[in-house]
């Protein structure tokens, strides 16, 4: 009912309603009795309908709310991700701009810097060996 009495129609029917006493007055008695009892059921009937729509619409909400808390917490531990990616790209960005720039790598333990003075050598022989 309350989708009938929310219509554009109902509206387009009571209006023509409304306008048969003009036309007929001597229907005008009738007419009122009918006018009175499609308003003391139309009443209730609409408000009960829409309390009705609104539990529905309400239930759409929240369920809605819990979908969307989900996606939120979805993101939040994404972010979260990302923020230790930066932070760990961010420190090898350091320790990668630390490094000497023409190195030749003899092993993963060992790097040589061709840059870097070496230590000095007497006759081949290292002092203290």
């Amino acid at each position: 009912m309350t989708i009938i009495f929310g219509s554009i129609w109902c509206v387009y029917a009571f209006i023509l309603f409304s306008l048969l006493p003009v036309f007929k007055p001597q229907w005008q008695d009738g007419l009122l009795y009918v006018s009175n009892a499609i308003q003391l059921v139309a009443l209730p009937a609409l408000m009960v309908g829409s309390a009705i729509l609104a539990r529905g619409n309400d239930q759409r909400a929240a369920e809605d709310h819990t979908a969307l808390m989900e996606i939120l917490s979805d993101v939040r531990e994404e972010v979260g991700r990302l923020r230790a990616m930066t932070v760990n790209i961010a420190e090898q960005e350091i320790q990668n701009s630390e490094r000497p720039t023409d190195v030749v790598s003899i092993s993963d333990d060992a790097v040589i810097a061709v840059n870097e003075p070496s230590s000095p050598v007497t006759g081949g022989i290292r002092s203290g060996a």
